[in-house]
């Protein structure tokens, strides 16, 4: 199952390591650079996979694992970085931070494994965080993140309304309507 979509997330999942070096050692501009190629390679694997139709279970567990791997690296990086900015946006980070880590705890209690829905709210989600958060780590500008923020919770209590419905964990879910669609067919 070697295809570039899979190699791109597989990327991603080693870039996450690299990312915590590069904030410890107070590389804001080089973070901020690979931090942004790995978003880059979140939006390129998802467009390549559906363009190429290679749209596998193991490509959206690697998509959800580099995703873990990027934000579960990302606070710890940006408080080495830029402590007062997380502390001037000490609500939304916390918002952000929750709404990361319970779909995810949610999943793993019920199914012992990552989601990997890539719902349509999520796909909105990350297209707006990632911008949102370049540019409030980068110039300081909090407006877009403080949306996305809104966004993310909305995306990540769908994310966890599915998880509920769903009796069995399943890849790829667009939305709870989708979801619910499946529990009547089966």
């Amino acid at each position: 199952m070697l295809n570039a979509p899979n190699l791109l997330s597989a990327l991603r999942l080693l870039a996450a390591p690299f990312l915590l070096v590069l904030a410890w050692r107070g590389l804001a501009t080089a973070f901020l650079a690979c931090f942004a190629a790995s978003l880059l390679s979140d939006v390129l694997d998802g467009l390549l996979a559906r363009g190429l139709r290679q749209r596998t279970d193991l490509g959206a567990k690697l998509d959800s694992w580099g995703d873990l791997a990027t934000y579960a690296v990302l606070p710890p990086s940006v408080w080495w970085l830029w402590p007062e900015l997380i502390r001037q946006e000490a609500v939304f980070v916390t918002v952000v931070v929750v709404s990361y880590v319970l779909p995810t705890v949610v999943g793993f209690v019920k199914f012992r494994r990552l989601t990997s829905y890539h719902t349509r709210g999520a796909k909105l989600s990350a297209l707006l965080m990632g911008p949102a958060l370049l540019l409030l780590f980068g110039w300081g500008f909090p407006w877009l993140f403080r949306a996305a923020a809104i966004v993310l919770v909305v995306a990540e209590l769908e994310e966890i309304a599915i998880t509920v419905a769903l009796p069995e964990w399943r890849a790829n879910v667009p939305s709870l309507r989708s979801a619910l669609r499946l529990i009547r067919r089966v």
